[in-house]
């Protein structure tokens, strides 16, 4: 994903504001595996990302150093597209924000270490469909639960804990693959990895 912003876009855009309307919209073309998805938010706001479904080393060709280059060549790849949606890249008041995507591999699980477990996004990372601080939540509250419901033996919860946890991060890792039907889930780099 591009990351973007349009700021007033009451005054400035306004026929890309009422494209979006007073929610968010997402526009996909399963053709090119390119989409735009974009959320009004405070002070007419429009805050996009523009999306793609290309491996991670296709964006290498993106010069994210240079805002307006960047902004040009990302908005080039939505030729023939209406020019409201065009604008949220095209005309970003930010230079273009790099975004990769990723996501554990479904069926992914750990071995159990005594006394530690994970929640949220580091117990199923998944590309974002808009659950993932409900799932978080969800994951503390049976955390929580699991510890109330055996205060003595913390271990004994968090293994009853994580036995429920891992069919959910099937669940989870499916819902990514729906709403991202060419994405390949892989480990995110490590932290020696990343530059």
């Amino acid at each position: 994903m591009i990351e973007t912003y349009l700021y007033e876009s009451d005054t400035r855009h306004p026929a890309t504001l009422a494209l979006v309307g007073s929610g968010s919209m997402t526009a996909y073309d399963e053709a090119t595996g390119i989409g735009l998805g974009v959320q009004r938010e405070r002070a007419d706001t429009l805050h996009s990302y523009a999306m793609f479904d290309q491996p991670l080393d296709w964006f290498d060709g993106i010069d994210f150093n240079d805002g307006p280059a960047a902004a040009r060549t990302v908005a080039a790849m939505f030729e023939g597209w209406v020019p409201e949606l065009v604008a949220l890249v095209a005309d970003s008041d930010i230079p273009p924000i790099f975004r990769p995507l990723y996501g554990l591999p479904t069926g992914h699980r750990w071995e159990h270490v005594p006394g530690v477990t994970l929640i949220g996004d580091a117990a199923h990372l998944a590309p974002p469909d808009g659950e993932g601080a409900n799932w978080a939540l969800f994951d503390a509250g049976q955390l929580g639960n699991a510890i109330a419901q055996q205060p003595k033996n913390v271990d004994a919860a968090l293994r009853a804990y994580e036995a429920a946890l891992f069919p959910r991060n099937i669940d989870t890792a499916t819902a990514a693959a729906a709403y991202y039907p060419n994405l390949t889930c892989t480990d995110p780099p490590t932290a020696a990895g990343q530059a």
